[in-house]
């Protein structure tokens, strides 16, 4: 998200946090006039949420250049958030509009309009479910077919409640989360909302020769090929495949 927030400190935000705990794969271009809100990988094909009010859209495009193949802008007023597809559905959050697009993941054509209580923020999916998260310490499973909420995950580290859960990516039966407003990764397990892992990814632009403009850390895609995960930031210039070690 852009402004809110949060009740935890920068140390409450971490837990046994490792630094350099992955290795750079290859670095993509990236546009960096995206504001960055949701983010998955189908092939080669990157699926990109972009957020701010008169610059949300949805774009489809290819990972390796950064070719925009399809683009499809929401109205001025509309702020855009995550994105996920389940059974050939795209979804796509709204911010505070309470309105969720479910598009043809082909074409894009939007198909129906549903609503949602709170903030749109992250979205992932596990396959069956849409999984979503709002800005609080609260991750919600949700029934794609009316948004209908089946069940709440209460996310705590060491600390308790870790707030600011934003972008999200489902990973062999992990949610993988970006915290809002610091260089986060956390790894949770969705049975108990426990974070087992912190990944901290301050200084990967700088680490590899890029200028660290923009604004935070927001993208998480998974790469099931190269078991890798792809992150990026709000009008960062660039995608990062990585690999944990």
């Amino acid at each position: 998200m852009a402004v809110a927030c949060g009740n935890n400190t920068p140390d409450e935000s971490q837990q046994a946090v490792t630094q350099k705990d992955y290795s750079v794969v290859k670095i993509y271009p990236h546009n960096s006039a995206t504001f960055t809100e949701g983010l998955y990988l189908k092939g080669q094909t990157m699926y990109e949420s972009a957020g701010n009010k008169g610059k949300s859209k949805l774009l489809v495009y290819d990972l390796a250049s950064g070719k925009v193949s399809q683009s499809l802008d929401l109205d001025k007023s509309l702020f855009g958030e995550g994105i996920s597809e389940v059974d050939g559905k795209i979804y796509q959050l709204t911010w505070q509009d309470h309105k969720v697009f479910v598009y043809d993941g082909k074409t894009l054509a939007l198909i129906k309009q549903m609503t949602w209580p709170y903030e749109g923020w992250g979205m992932t999916t596990d396959g069956k479910n849409l999984i979503i998260s709002v800005g609080s310490s609260n991750i919600y499973y949700v029934n794609p077919a009316d948004f209908s909420i089946i069940r709440t995950v209460g996310v705590t580290n060491n600390y308790g409640p870790l707030s600011m859960i934003n972008e999200l990516e489902y990973v062999d039966g992990f949610i993988y989360a970006n915290v809002w407003q610091t260089d986060n990764i956390v790894k949770i397990d969705p049975a108990s909302g426990a974070v087992v892992k912190t990944l901290d990814l301050a200084g990967i632009r700088e680490d590899n020769g890029i200028s660290p403009t923009g604004d935070w850390l927001n993208g998480i895609a998974y790469n099931p090929t190269n078991k890798t995960l792809l992150i990026t930031g709000k009008h960062w210039s660039n995608i990062f495949e990585i690999k944990l070690k």
